[in-house]
C-alpha cells in the first residue's frame, strides 16, 4: 500500500489519468466507475490508480473526518459484485492535521476489459469515459497476453458452430451488458464474444469457457464435463444401486435440470410432531444447500480432468467430489474465509446468469441451510491435492420417523418430553438449564423442537418476551 508521504505528492501530482480526487462521500457509481477505470488501465502505464475521498481538485483537503461506516462501503465495492471481473484493490485511511483522507489503490487488471454494471470504464487524462469499441479491442487484445487460466484458452478444433449463439444473444448477453451499449453495439458475434472471453479472434475458435458455457456438445471436447449421480442402497460403493443418471450438456442446459432433479428425485420430506396436536414435514436435506455445493463444484472443478463431478446418495449420507483441489490463494489453514477461481471466466458468466454471486458466502449459507433443516455440519476435504470431497448427512429430525410404528414411538415420546419440559418449568428456567435436564446438547433443535411449540401452544412463556434473544432468557410454565 501507498505510504501516507507519496499520499501527499499524488494530491498535486499531474499524472490525472491515475488519480481521482474528491470530497463526496456518498457517490458509489462515482467510485465504482473510477475503481473500474483504474482496472482497465487503458494506457498500459502498468501503474496503480488511487480514489482519493477528501480532497479537492486542486490538492487541498477538506477536512474530512473518515469513519469505520465509509471505510467499510469503500471496501465493499471489491466484491460487491457490480464490477467483474473483481478489482485488485486495497484501502486505507491516512490521517494529516488539516483533515483525513480515504484512499483506494487500485492494480491494473490482468484480465481486462472489466466492467462495472456492464459497461467498460475507462481514464482519458483527468476524466473517465464508456470505453468505445476500439479501445474495447485494445484492452481485450492486452488480456490475450495474459491469458493463464484453462478457461480462457482456445478450444482447437471447435468453430463458432458448435456453440449456441442464439441462447448467447437472447439469453446471455441481456444480462451482462447494458441494454442500450448492446443496442449500440454493430461487432460481428466473433468480436463481440471475443470481448467476453468466449472467443479467440487469433485462432479463429470458442475459447474452453465458451465450450463450458455454451457448447452443443461439451463433452466431445471436455470427457468429464458432465454430473454423474448414484444412489446406492448402503453405506458404500460395494452395496446395490438404487438408481443411476448422467446429466451431460453444457452449463447453461445442465445447470437448470440439476436444479429440479435435486429438488425432485434426492430431497425427500416425511412428516415430523413438533407438538402434541401438530407435525411439521422435514426434509432429508436441504434442496438449496445441496444446489449451492453443486454448484460450487460447477464454477471450480478442473475441467481439463476427465473425472465427472460425482453426486453420490448413499443411505447415511451425501458425497459431492469434484476433481481439482483448492486453488490460488485458498489454502486448507484458510478455508473458506479465503477463495480463488481456478475458472474465472466460467464464474463470471454463472454469476451473469444469476446462478452464484461470487460474494465468498456460500459456505456458510450451506452451514446455515443444513442448520436451521436440523443436519449436522458438512464435512470438507480439502487435504487432497486432485479433488475437493464434501460430505453431508441427513437431517437428524428424521430419526425419529422412520415407519408407522416409530412415528407413534416418536409422538409418545415427544409428548413425554414436552409435559417434562413444562413440570421443569414451575420456576424460570435458562435454555442451559433445559438442555441439561433433558441431556442434550443441540441448542437449536432442543429449541425449535420443543421450547417454540410450547409457547405457540401457551404452555410456556419467556421472562423477557420483548428480547427473545437474550442471553439473560428464561423460560416459566403458564399456571392454569
Amino acid at each position: 500500500m501507498i505510504s501516507k508521504e507519496e499520499v501527499r505528492e499524488l494530491l498535486t501530482s499531474t499524472e490525472t489519468y491515475r488519480i481521482e480526487r474528491t470530497v463526496s462521500t456518498g457517490d458509489m457509481d462515482k467510485f465504482q466507475e473510477a475503481i473500474c477505470a483504474f482496472s482497465n488501465d487503458l494506457p498500459n502505464s502498468k501503474k496503480n490508480g488511487y480514489l482519493i475521498i477528501g480532497a479537492y481538485d486542486n490538492g487541498t483537503l477538506s477536512g474530512l473526518k473518515v469513519d469505520d461506516d465509509l471505510l467499510k462501503k469503500i471496501s465493499a465495492i471489491r466484491s460487491n459484485g457490480n464490477i467483474l471481473p473483481l478489482p485488485i484493490m486495497s484501502v486505507e485511511r491516512f490521517e494529516y492535521e488539516d483533515g483525513e483522507l480515504l484512499v483506494a489503490e487500485v492494480s491494473p487488471s490482468l484480465v481486462p476489459p472489466v466492467r462495472y454494471r456492464g459497461r467498460t470504464f475507462v481514464r482519458i487524462g483527468p476524466r473517465r469515459d464508456i470505453a468505445s469499441e476500439a479501445e474495447e479491442r485494445i484492452l481485450f487484445e492486452r488480456r490475450t497476453s495474459y491469458m493463464a487460466t484453462f478457461d480462457a484458452t482456445p478450444c482447437f478444433g471447435a468453430t463458432i458452430n458448435d456453440i449456441d449463439t442464439d441462447f448467447i444473444k437472447k439469453e446471455y448477453l441481456p444480462q451482462i451488458v447494458d441494454d442500450e451499449v448492446l443496442a449500440n453495439d454493430t461487432r460481428d458475434i466473433k468480436e463481440q464474444l471475443a470481448a467476453i472471453h468466449l472467443y479467440d479472434l487469433t485462432h479463429e475458435c470458442p475459447t474452453n469457457a465458451a465450450m463450458i458455457l455454451f457448447g452443443k456438445a461439451p463433452q466431445y471436447y471436455m470427457h468429464g464435463c458432465y454430473v454423474q449421480y448414484v444412489h446406492f442402497a448402503g453405506k458404500d460403493r460395494g452395496s446395490e444401486i438404487v438408481n443411476e443418471r448422467q446429466i451431460k450438456g453444457s452449463l447453461c442446459k445442465i445447470l437448470p435440470q440439476l436444479e429440479n432433479f435435486v429438488r425432485d428425485a434426492v430431497v425427500t420430506s416425511r412428516p415430523m410432531p413438533i407438538s402434541m396436536l401438530r407435525e411439521k414435514n422435514v426434509l432429508n436435506y436441504p434442496d438449496l444447500a445441496l444446489r449451492e455445493l453443486l454448484m460450487n463444484a460447477c464454477m471450480h472443478r478442473d475441467y481439463q480432468s476427465n473425472m465427472p463431478i460425482r453426486l453420490y446418495q448413499y443411505e447415511d449420507r451425501i458425497e459431492i467430489l469434484n476433481a481439482g483441489g483448492l486453488y490460488g490463494e485458498a489454502r486448507p489453514e484458510n478455508f473458506p474465509t479465503v477463495n480463488d477461481y481456478r475458472n474465472p471466466i466460467v464464474a463470471e458468466a454463472m454469476r451473469g446468469l444469476k446462478y452464484v454471486n461470487m460474494f465468498n458466502r456460500g459456505i456458510q449459507r450451506v452451514k446455515n441451510l443444513l442448520q436451521e433443516n436440523g443436519n449436522p455440519e458438512p464435512e470438507f476435504n480439502v487435504d487432497k491435492i486432485t479433488a475437493f470431497e464434501v460430505v453431508v448427512r441427513p437431517s437428524l429430525s428424521l430419526n425419529l420417523v422412520t415407519d408407522e410404528k416409530n412415528v407413534t414411538k416418536s409422538v409418545t415420546k415427544l409428548n413425554d418430553t414436552l409435559n417434562d419440559v413444562i413440570d421443569f418449568c414451575y420456576t424460570p428456567r435458562s435454555m442451559t438449564e433445559i438442555m441439561e435436564h433433558l441431556g442434550l446438547k443441540h441448542r437449536y433443535n432442543v429449541k425449535h423442537r420443543y421450547i417454540d411449540p410450547l409457547i405457540e401452544g401457551g404452555f410456556l412463556v419467556m421472562t423477557i418476551p420483548e428480547k427473545p434473544n437474550s442471553r439473560s432468557q428464561k423460560y416459566k410454565r403458564v399456571l392454569t
